[in-house]
């Protein structure tokens, strides 16, 4: 596989600029990982009980989990729980969010958008990249809640909690309790709605305490068959667990697009709960992307997002010029979809500047992120280009693809990858192959929620990585960074013409290490020009 070089365009030279002390320490994610000793001090106590608890999130949801049946999560230990806290799920309107992918992304673009509106707004999303705190924002500002606040409404329920777990037989998860504590904090904040994504599945996830009185709306924005085995086995019981969030009466936004089958699942169920549905696929609307450029030293696409859908609940909106900073095909869908779910809260006042705003001010961690110049420096690649993006799924890395070609299309690419276990490795494989000039793939490994039980091994994942190159047809140069280092010690090498000009395939467990080399190998081979390095494969 040969490789057209060329220098990179003036968008890289623009995007290594400091982004604003908000943004910063992402470092964190690299060098502590998720473990109690990563949290404020504040959360120490906080975090040890968590981690007495199950947590599925680092040993794996088992089979069926997610599934309305008998092997199913017990959703009413989860309804006594929340009984036991006197329902505060009950004390707001809330607006619940599953799918396969796009959860995160969706709940950020829609409570944004009902910030800028100048309400108070709680959002709870997983999992997190630096602080479980980031799990939950509160206000008008969306800014993750405090050490403070969460140790304090721990304090607050501990005793309940302790006694529900001993009721339930210690069976009480590390998310039901996390879970139960963002909706008291939620409760006592007295926010006006809260945007909560369900963790597995819907019907059985320990975010379906939400009643219909309670729920304004709710949200699907895609089936995939990640979680097969937890969610039934098929795309059909993943699609009727998915649809286990709708609530009688209540607006269902579809994000899709889905198989025509998979649609009439949950347009199915819609109907039988006498639930309105709006499309953000609907070949009626129309949202483009017009093209890259940078607003405040980043990188962002302008969209346009005109909807008019007249099935079910009328709605329409014409935005035009819309800067996403959120980039690709799939964020501008997700944008859309949000627009879509803000529009049909009845009752609700939003204007369309609101919307404008909301969608242009989303930004997420590990979505699509360029780091600072400063944050590059500090993992040793002063200088480097390098993006994150916790894409795991083969329609997030084909969606990662399409990013990576039309935001950086004349730059060379290094990915640096690591992956948990229950993934479909070698289907993600084969799409991330399909992006051009693509230098070296460094695979390596995390811990997975603070383990390694999750974690797929080098060795596994470089098998699947091989048997994607030979159904793609791309064959790799194979070395160990010892010998390829020992290559880019020779100054005759340093020039693209002294270098195979092969895709180069590591294998090598230290992440930092892998994305020295390579940076070094994105500058040998292109004359010290434009490159890339893209960290992807899972947001842990």
């Amino acid at each position: 596989m040969k490789f057209l070089r060329v220098t990179g365009g003036d968008i890289l030279k623009r995007t290594l600029v400091p982004a604003s002390t908000r943004f910063s320490n992402i470092l964190g994610g690299f060098c502590r990982g998720f473990s109690a000793s990563s949290e404020d001090p504040q959360l120490n106590e906080f975090m040890a009980y968590l981690n007495n608890l199950k947590n599925y999130e680092k040993t794996g949801v088992p089979a069926g989990a997610g599934t309305d049946s008998d092997d199913g999560f017990d959703l009413g230990r989860m309804n006594r729980l929340m009984a036991s806290l006197g329902n505060p799920q009950s004390k707001f309107k809330s607006v619940h969010i599953a799918g396969t992918k796009g959860k995160g992304s969706t709940a950020a673009f829609l409570s944004n958008i009902l910030r800028a509106e100048g309400y108070s707004v709680g959002c709870y999303t997983s999992p997190h990249v630096r602080t479980i705190r980031e799990r939950m924002s509160m206000g008008r500002l969306g800014e993750p809640v405090s050490a403070k606040a969460i140790n304090d409404i721990f304090q607050r329920v501990r005793m309940t909690i302790d006694q529900a777990v001993e009721l339930e037989k210690k069976c009480i998860s590390h998310f039901e309790v996390f879970t139960a504590i963002a909706f008291s904090l939620f409760a006592e904040e007295n926010v006006d709605i809260a945007i909560i994504e369900a963790g597995l599945g819907g019907a059985r996830d320990a975010t379906n305490v939400i009643s219909s009185s309670e729920l304004a709306a709710s949200v699907i924005t895609t089936i995939g068959e990640e979680h097969l085995a937890a969610l039934g086995g098929s795309l059909e019981s993943i699609a009727m667990a998915k649809s286990g969030i709708i609530k009688t009466g209540r607006p269902l936004v579809l994000g899709g697009p889905y198989l025509p089958h998979i649609e009439r699942i949950l347009r199915g169920k819609a109907s039988s709960m006498c639930s309105p549905v709006v499309a953000a696929s609907d070949p009626r609307n129309r949202c483009t992307i017009k093209g890259i450029h940078i607003v405040s030293g980043k990188p962002c696409q302008s969209c346009d997002i005109v909807l008019q859908t007249e099935r079910d609940l009328p709605l329409a909106i014409e935005l035009c010029d819309v800067n996403l900073c959120m980039l690709g095909a799939h964020q501008l869908h997700n944008a859309a979809t949000a627009t879509c779910a803000a529009l049909c809260l009845r009752g609700w006042r939003i204007s369309d500047g609101s919307i404008r705003s909301g969608l242009e001010r989303t930004y997420l961690l590990g979505r699509n992120q360029i780091l600072t110049c400063e944050e590059a420096e500090a993992l040793g690649v002063s200088g480097a280009t390098i993006l994150l993006d916790g894409a795991h799924t083969k329609e997030s890395a084909k969606a990662l693809a399409d990013t990576i070609e039309m935001t950086f299309p004349k730059c060379a690419v290094v990915l640096v990858v690591a992956m948990a276990s229950d993934k479909d490795h070698v289907a993600f494989a084969r799409e991330l192959l399909s992006v051009r000039r693509l230098e070296a793939i460094f695979l390596t490994e995390v811990s997975i929620a603070g383990g390694k039980f999750r974690t797929t091994p080098v060795s596994q994942l470089k098998s699947c990585w091989i048997q994607a190159s030979r159904e793609v047809g791309i064959d790799f140069l194979d070395d160990g960074v010892a010998k390829y280092n020992e290559l880019l010690k020779n100054q005759d090498a340093l020039s693209p013409v002294g270098l195979e000009p092969k895709t180069v395939l590591f294998a090598e467990k230290e992440l930092i290490k892998s994305m020295k080399v390579g940076y070094e190998i994105l500058k040998a081979r292109t004359g010290n020009k434009s490159g890339i390095i893209v960290v992807t494969g899972s947001l842990h």
